[in-house]
């Protein structure tokens, strides 16, 4: 019964939240999508990888990121070592929209901070195991990741062999493991 019942209310306050995208210029999943990419580095802002994370089909995410393109909120980049290669940049309307806050900021607001800390790690916790029993990606924030060496300016990444920028070690990286 109380797991059923913590189900629902987190279910019912994600519903809630999402709810409120629908008065702006966002839908729940664009709304989603945007809120990833603003939290995520360099490496992980393709339209495979964003799916991976929210858990959503190529083709749902792939239609999403361009709607929210068409919007004004990202800008489509191609590699310049591989054209095929698409990742998403969040432009500044796309963080000024990112960084409206709904009902549950709102009511998250109104907690205390040892009461928030103990919250998010028992949610993180709860991602964690809810991940690993779908067998999906963690992905995680890069300064927690095994391949992550320090530096004086930002830092490095030992997968991928290159330097990070200070802002970088604190995103979302779909290669991470955690240390």
């Amino acid at each position: 019964m109380t797991t059923d019942r913590i189900r629902s209310l987190i279910n019912r306050l994600s519903r809630l939240d999402a709810g409120a995208d629908w008065e702006a210029d966002l839908n729940p999943a664009q709304r989603a999508a945007l809120d990833y990419l603003v939290r995520a580095n360099r490496f992980s802002r393709s339209p495979s990888v964003v799916a991976d994370y929210l858990g959503s089909t190529r083709g749902t995410v792939s239609q999403t990121l361009k709607s929210l393109a068409r919007k004004g909120y990202l800008v489509e980049e191609r590699s310049s070592a591989d054209k095929r290669s698409i990742s998403y940049r969040v432009t500044e309307a796309g963080l000024r929209e990112a960084a409206r806050t709904g009902p549950l900021a709102e009511a998250l607001a109104g907690i205390g901070e040892p009461d928030l800390l103990a919250l998010a790690n028992d949610l993180e916790g709860l991602l964690r195991r809810a991940v690993r029993a779908g067998g999906n990606k963690p992905f995680g924030i890069c300064r927690n990741c095994l391949h992550f060496r320090p530096r004086e300016e930002g830092g490095f990444c030992a997968l991928l062999s290159v330097a990070l920028e200070p802002d970088e070690t604190h995103r979302i990286c779909h290669e991470q493991e955690p240390a």
